[in-house]
């Protein structure tokens, strides 16, 4: 070893150390280089696959892995430097942060791969047209990346030289201040488990709330808040506390649309009522948006204060709001037909006023 020192430090004029880490740091940016066209490599070949678990893979490993490449070479460096200089303390701390460091990458690995694993998902489930539910795929993802984060804090926590047994009995005790302290934010947690779980909506559904002045699209559900886009383009920050206490309606699960209506006669076209009645009723079984299969009354339910009232109740095939309103125009239009054809109108409010006749003057005195 001391020829080998003596030869590079007359050949190169560096000292055995100085040449080891230069050595050591070339090694690793060849590496490193090599790993990076690997994986360029990797990348066109998992193009041609039919599963996008390989892209994720490669996507969520990439930098993670260069990055790995040098903490292994730091590590040697260290124990080179360490051979020169003789430093047990400092050799041991600097293989200490080493290890976090290699904790750090595997956890940013995990971390990137469950987000990549999720998007490709939720986009392949888009485009394929497939019943994806996007919310469940979200829970599931934060629920994993959670356990990442924890596990990675105890693993560098007893890197570190903590005693985890320690640290759990002082958050057990902890917890309790904590817990008073953020009561609001773990209702809001608490909640948003619950949307989790019992999913009275997801994102994309339309909901709205008969107890609060909330209405809209659901655009995206955390562990503190569910942000809903109004139809007037503003969003609403609701915390997912208040979900626990409110009703909620769902419209976008609705498997119909109801159609009512109350259709006024005048009282001059009393003749008519029954006709129009069964006209109405025969195109309401014949036409093609209704959905006859459901609830379907046309009857004469009323003497109004101004007209004779005939109650049209029934429900369409569509549930899309736009389709809704074509048949609804539709089905008005022709109803509007059936009156004039039996030479009947619709009634409008009137009223009628009877003067009283004054009493006969009585003849003067003679």
């Amino acid at each position: 070893m001391k020829d080998l020192a003596t030869h590079i430090q007359q050949t190169l004029g560096l000292e055995l150390w100085l040449f080891s880490l230069l050595t050591i740091g070339l090694l690793t940016l060849l590496l490193n280089q090599a790993v990076r066209l690997l994986l360029k490599q990797a990348h066109r070949w998992a193009r041609h696959t039919t599963t996008h678990w390989d892209e994720a893979l490669l996507n969520a490993a990439s930098k993670p892995l260069r990055l790995l490449v040098w903490l292994v070479s730091l590590g040697w460096m260290a124990r080179v430097l360490n051979s020169h200089w003789p430093e047990p303390d400092l050799l041991a701390g600097a293989l200490q942060w080493r290890d976090i460091g290699l904790i750090l990458c595997v956890a940013w690995f995990l971390w990137q791969f469950t987000g990549e694993v999720t998007e490709t998902s939720i986009e392949r489930g888009k485009t394929n047209a497939v019943d994806f539910d996007v919310t469940t795929a979200m829970a599931l993802s934060k629920l994993a990346r959670l356990v990442v984060f924890v596990v990675t804090a105890i693993t560098v926590a007893h890197t570190l030289g903590f005693q985890i047994g320690s640290l759990l009995a002082l958050g057990g005790v902890g917890g309790i201040a904590v817990g008073l302290a953020a009561r609001d934010l773990l209702a809001n947690f608490f909640g948003g488990l619950t949307i989790y779980l019992d999913r009275p909506f997801s994102v994309g559904d339309w909901i709205r709330s008969p107890d609060k002045s909330i209405e809209g699209t659901v655009e995206y559900i955390s562990w503190r808040h569910t942000r809903i886009r109004a139809f007037n383009k503003n969003p609403i920050y609701v915390p997912n506390a208040v979900f626990t206490t409110i009703v909620v309606e769902n419209p976008s699960r609705m498997s119909h649309r109801r159609l009512k209506e109350t259709l006024g006669l005048r009282y001059d076209d009393f003749a008519q009522v029954e006709a129009v009645v069964a006209d109405i009723r025969a195109m309401l079984l014949a036409h093609e948006g209704i959905d006859t299969s459901q609830t379907l009354i046309v009857n004469f339910t009323a003497f109004g204060a101004s007209s004779l009232d005939i109650l049209i109740y029934g429900f369409t095939k569509t549930t899309v709001w736009t389709e809704f309103h074509t048949v609804k125009q539709d089905v008005l239009l022709r109803i509007g037909r059936i009156v004039a054809a039996h030479g009947a109108e619709i009634a409008f409010p009137t009223q009628t006023l009877h003067v009283a006749e004054p009493p006969p003057a009585e003849p003067p005195p003679a």
